[in-house]
C-alpha cells in the first residue's frame, strides 16, 4: 500500500531536532516528499553543512517513518543544507549584502593563537561544502600572509561600476584578505585609532566577496577601536572567544567576554575555545601534559554559562604548518586536523541555535503587536 504525503509529513513530526527544541517539519528542514509502492524519499536539509547531528538526524527520520507508517517501507532520505542568513538584520547588511553570517574571533590577549585558530577553522568549515571567507582584521600584527604562504603578495584589482574593486586571494577552498597584502611586511604599522579603523573599513566595502555563507574575521587581540568598529559597521552574528589555560589569559578572555555583552554591543557569544590545552609528544601520542594548567577553558565556560567549543592540544607540527604556509586543516586524516572540524561543527552548531534564537524572538514579539496568540 502507498503511504501518503500526509502520513509521512505527521511521522516526521515525531523528529526534534536537539539544538532548536522543534519538530522537523515546523523548522521548514523536511522538503520533497515522494511516495511510490513500498518506497519513500524526502530532502533533509540542515542548517549548516557543518551540522555534528547529520548522521542522528537522518536515522531518526528514517526511524520516525518505519515507526508510524510502515516497518517494511525502503525509506530513502538525501541530506543537503540551506545556511540561513542571520535574522538581525539591520542598515549595516548593505554593506556585505551576500554574506550570510558574519563570525569574528577574538582574544582577551596576545599571543593565545587566535590567527592560528581562525586560519584552521575556516579552511575546516570550507571543507564541509560551506562558502568562506577569512578576513585578517589584526591591523598591527597580520600573519595571515605567512600562513598562506602569500607574504609580498598583492591581490588583483579590477573596475565595476566606476568603482575599483579587489579580489580576495583563493586558497584551500577559502576567499581571504589581510591588510597586510597592502603594506610592507618589514615595516611597522604604526596608526592612530581612526586611520586603522578606516583601513578595516575597506577590507568590506573595496572586495569583491560574493555569496558567502561565513565570514571569519580574526580580530586583534584585546578590547578596542578595531572591535568597536566591527560591531558598529557589521552585522555580527556572533563572536568566539579563543584562550588558553593559564590565568592570566583566562581574566582578559573574561573581559572579552564581558565586553562583547555590554550594552550598546551585545553580540552573541557563541562559546569558548581553549588552545594550547596540553601537549602531545610525537613519540607519545597517547599521553597528555597539561603545561598551562587543566580545565581552565572548561571552567570560565560554565562560569560565563557559554559552551566550550574545542580543546585544541599544543603540537609541533600545528606550528611548522603554519610557518610553512600550509595549515594543519589542509591535511588530510590527522589528528589535529579532525579536532579543528569538531571546533567548526560546533561553532556553527552554535550560531544556527542563536539564529533561531532570533527569529523566536521576532516572531514572539510580532504576535504581542497583533494579539494574535493562541
Amino acid at each position: 500500500m502507498r503511504p501518503t504525503t500526509e502520513q509521512i509529513v505527521n511521522a516526521l513530526k515525531n523528529v526534534i531536532d536537539p539544538d532548536l527544541q522543534k519538530n522537523l517539519v515546523s523548522l521548514g528542514m523536511i522538503e520533497n516528499i515522494v511516495t511510490g509502492d513500498n518506497t519513500v524519499s524526502f530532502k533533509l536539509v540542515l542548517t549548516t553543512p557543518a551540522c555534528p547531528l547529520r548522521e542522528k538526524l537522518k536515522n531518526d527520520c528514517i526511524e520516525a517513518v518505519k515507526k508510524y507508517v510502515d516497518s517494511s517501507l525502503d525509506v530513502r532520505v538525501e541530506v543537503s543544507s540551506k545556511v540561513k542568513t542571520n535574522p538581525q538584520v539591520s542598515d549595516k547588511t548593505a554593506i556585505l549584502p551576500q554574506v550570510k553570517n558574519i563570525i569574528l574571533i577574538a582574544s582577551g590577549k596576545g599571543g593565545v593563537g587566535k590567527s592560528t585558530v581562525s586560519v584552521n577553522m575556516a579552511i575546516s568549515l570550507a571543507k564541509t561544502g560551506a562558502k568562506v571567507g577569512l578576513i585578517d582584521a589584526d591591523i598591527y600584527g597580520p600573519s595571515i600572509p605567512m600562513m598562506f604562504n602569500l607574504s609580498n603578495q598583492k591581490p588583483e584589482a579590477f573596475e565595476k561600476d566606476g568603482v575599483v574593486k579587489v579580489l580576495p586571494f583563493e586558497k584551500f577552498g577559502i576567499k581571504l584578505i589581510s591588510i597586510g597584502f597592502f603594506v610592507d611586511p618589514e615595516k611597522a604599522l604604526i596608526w592612530r585609532g581612526p586611520m586603522a579603523s578606516n583601513a578595516l573599513k575597506q577590507l568590506f566595502t573595496d572586495v569583491e566577496w560574493g555569496e558567502l555563507d561565513y565570514l571569519i574575521i580574526d580580530t586583534p587581540p584585546g578590547t578596542g577601536d578595531i572591535h568597536l568598529t566591527l560591531v558598529q559597521t557589521l552585522d555580527v552574528a556572533g563572536v568566539a572567544i579563543v584562550t588558553t589555560p593559564q590565568n592570566v589569559a583566562l581574566a582578559d578572555a573574561r573581559k572579552a567576554i564581558n565586553m562583547f555583552r555590554a550594552d550598546g554591543i551585545k553580540v552573541p557569544v557563541l562559546g569558548l575555545i581553549e588552545n594550547m590545552s596540553y601537549f602531545v609528544p610525537a613519540e607519545l601520542p597517547e599521553n597528555k601534559y597539561y603545561i598551562f594548567g587543566k580545565d581552565g577553558g572548561s571552567k570560565l565556560a560554565a562560569e560565563m554559562k557559554i559552551p566550550l567549543l574545542g580543546q585544541i592540544p599544543i603540537v609541533q607540527s600545528i606550528c611548522e604548518s603554519g610557518d610553512a604556509g600550509e595549515p594543519i586543516a589542509a591535511m588530510e586524516n590527522n589528528i589535529v586536523e579532525k579536532s579543528f572540524v569538531m571546533l567548526a561543527e560546533k561553532l556553527t552548531q552554535q550560531l544556527s541555535i542563536w539564529n533561531a534564537f532570533y527569529e523566536a524572538t521576532d516572531v514572539e514579539k510580532h504576535e504581542e503587536t497583533c494579539n494574535c496568540k493562541k
